[in-house]
Formats: structure tokens, C-alpha cells, sequence
């Protein structure tokens, strides 16, 4: 039996893609500095579909990078935080 996903989550899903709106939201609930590995974990998604999405991101001059050794700490930009409130609205709306 296919578990069916609640009406509100269909609609925000056909607007957006649920792995990268939902990065960005919580990278923005988080409030502060995190690692892909940890992102990847809360959202329930591959590392390395988490990084790619990144780079677009970071593309997009949504987050940035630190790097500290081996591990990259993940920041919103103020564009990024922008962008995850709003996210976030339209999904209360729906």
C-alpha cells in the first residue's frame, strides 16, 4: 500500500522541489552553522544529492562555504534567508 502525502504537501510540491526548498528552510530554522553531512541527515536525503544542490546554491549566492579542514560549514546569505522565508510562507499559505 502506497503511502499517500497529505493534499497541503502535493500542492508545494508541484511549486517546488521538496529536497531543495526544505535544505533551505532549514538551513534558515537552524540559525546557525552546519555541515552537509548533518543537512543531509535532517532532510532525509543522499550526501552527494545534498552537495550538488549546494553548488547550485552556492552558484546561486544562496549559502556559503567556510571551509575548516576537511569539512565545509554551510551559511544562508542574506539572499538565502530571504529566499527560505519566503519558502516557508507559501507553505503555510498552502
Amino acid at each position: 500500500m502506497v503511502k499517500k502525502e497529505p493534499k497541503k504537501k502535493q500542492v508545494f510540491n508541484i511549486f517546488f522541489r521538496e529536497k531543495p526548498a526544505m535544505m533551505l528552510v532549514t538551513l534558515n530554522a537552524i540559525k546557525s552553522d552546519i555541515y552537509a553531512s548533518s543537512l543531509a541527515k535532517q532532510i532525509d536525503c543522499t550526501y552527494s544529492h545534498v552537495v550538488k544542490i549546494l553548488q547550485d546554491m552556492l552558484d546561486a549566492d544562496l549559502i556559503t562555504f567556510d571551509k575548516q579542514g576537511r569539512l565545509k560549514l554551510l551559511t544562508l546569505t542574506k539572499k538565502g534567508q530571504e529566499v527560505a522565508e519566503h519558502i516557508e510562507k507559501i507553505r503555510e499559505l498552502l
